[in-house]
């Protein structure tokens, strides 16, 4: 990526982001990608470059994000777009502590597994467009994606060890299976089956379905 020039330092703090569109936005719900500071510096040597396991040392490296919009087709939400360079902006692919972010570990873990279908929840669906620029950048194969919809507690929070949820009772599976299957738009399976072969049928659905 930094042969490309398509990597870049950068030592905005998201404080001083955070004030910027405090002073320029009307309302909290308003699109607020980085402004760009750093991405006109000159260019960084590869000796400058961080280790596979650097130090920190106070200093963000961004992708250059195109100016271009980001289709795709979700096989439970369909069609999708956004224009990554207004709703987000260069983003962080190696964050100033020295960790590597999120959005580039995962792409390069779902291309060393040789992922070909991304199955998760909703709450994530806004990131797949800037897995996807990362893709394009390092020539990887894009994979399908399916966002399901969250499973939430009654408070509204979804099911999670962070907030604390109760455990899904087990008693019954093949009846705590088939709720889940509700909220999966996937058929109910009669109480004589085994778990096993409901989940075989299920498979069969989602095979279909997928395709």
């Amino acid at each position: 990526l930094h042969a490309l020039n398509r990597v870049y330092p950068c030592r905005c703090s998201r404080q001083r982001i955070q004030r910027h569109w405090e002073e320029h936005t009307a309302t909290v719900t308003e699109a607020r990608p980085y402004p760009g500071w750093c991405r006109q510096l000159p260019p960084v040597p590869s000796s400058s470059l961080p280790e596979a396991n650097p130090a920190a040392d106070g200093v963000a490296w961004r992708l250059r994000v195109p100016d271009a919009v980001i289709e795709w087709v979700d096989f439970r939400l369909g069609p999708q777009s956004q224009l990554v360079s207004e709703v987000v902006g260069d983003f962080v692919l190696r964050r100033a502590d020295g960790q590597w972010a999120y959005q580039l570990a995962v792409v390069i873990d779902d291309h060393e597994q040789g992922i070909t279908h991304v199955v998760r929840g909703e709450d994530l669906a806004d990131n797949t467009a800037r897995q996807i620029v990362l893709q394009q950048a390092l020539g990887f194969e894009r994979p399908h994606y399916w966002h399901g919809p969250l499973v939430l507690a009654s408070d509204g929070q979804k099911l999670s060890k962070q907030t604390g949820a109760s455990a899904i009772a087990t008693d019954h599976a093949l009846r705590t299976l088939n709720e889940a299957a509700l909220v999966l738009k996937l058929p109910q399976m009669p109480e004589h089956l085994s778990v096993a072969e409901a989940l075989g049928r299920w498979v069969q659905v989602w095979s279909v379905h997928s395709h």
